[in-house]
């Protein structure tokens, strides 16, 4: 059994409770946009008693092409989150990439997100422990589900409890990732929740040259089977019209098809959530 960790009054994850959803755009295209999607996503949430968190980055620095859309920047991207935090009541989470943001980046996210490119940069990740209230650690796809320690190691020796470390699968080749549910519970036995991101698993990076592929109709399979291994979150992108998407359209998720795939999922965590308890 993972520790709880309260990302907001009414939003655990971790200790056996449901799985917490994650998901958003990749990145903040418009202020409409996020607004309209993130209350989309509360609603569908809602209705399906699933703790949601409120996902969309401010500036996606890893981008494959210089010329790659990275978002609104700092100032305006925090103003929007903020926004969505004030007028859609839901907690948000944001990736930060440079040290600089992570104080002012820190005051507004109710989760700091360490990019998988950057969790092993030790003083990265533990300057954003200090500052962050809660912290997510995306494992790089080059880090061994049993190495997660090291980093969570790292975080907590900052004097921060309150982590999560994110699955989002491993390097395969060129332009592949593949997806090893044996990580879910290695990783779950360091005692931190575990969140498994469903989309970016099945990411091909570079794969179509200038930007990053993917394959979103397997994100659902992969998602399927996380949530069967028993894990503490859910990470998945979702767009409004992902092919007209700014970012990562390949492998995000149709916002409008989600209720039926998370009616799903909720059915097979309660049947697996059960079972830990017995």
């Amino acid at each position: 059994m993972t520790r709880e960790i309260e990302i907001r009054p009414g939003v655990v994850i971790g200790g056996g409770r449901p799985f917490v959803l994650i998901a958003g755009p990749c990145v903040i295209e418009s202020e409409d946009m996020t607004l309209r999607t993130a209350e989309k996503l509360r609603e569908t949430a809602e209705a399906l008693g699933i703790p949601f968190v409120f996902k969309a980055s401010y500036d996606k620095a890893n981008r494959t092409s210089r010329a790659s859309f990275r978002g609104p920047g700092l100032e305006k991207g925090l103003r929007v989150l903020e926004k969505v935090k004030r007028e859609i009541a839901v907690p948000v989470l944001s990736d930060v990439h440079r040290f600089e943001e992570i104080e002012a980046a820190s005051a507004v996210l109710d989760i700091v997100q360490v990019p998988a490119f950057l969790c092993r940069q030790t003083d990265f990740v533990q300057e954003a422990a200090r500052k962050a209230r809660v912290l997510n650690i995306k494992k790089g796809q080059f880090v061994a589900p049993h190495d997660g320690r090291m980093i969570l190691d790292k975080a907590a020796a900052a004097g921060n409890g309150n982590i999560t470390i994110t699955e989002r699968g491993y390097t395969f080749g060129y332009n592949d990732l593949v997806a090893d549910m044996r990580s879910l519970p290695v990783l779950r036995k360091t005692g931190y929740p575990v969140i498994f991101d469903a989309t970016h698993s099945v990411q091909f990076p570079g794969g179509e040259g200038d930007a990053s592929g993917g394959d979103r109709e397997m994100a659902v399979f992969l998602a399927r089977a996380a949530v069967a291994a028993g894990v503490d979150g859910l990470f998945v992108e979702a767009h409004p019209d992902p092919p007209r998407a700014l970012c990562d359209g390949p492998n995000s998720l149709y916002l409008d098809r989600l209720p039926d795939i998370l009616r799903l999922l909720r059915g097979i965590d309660d049947l697996v959530k059960e079972k830990e308890r017995l």
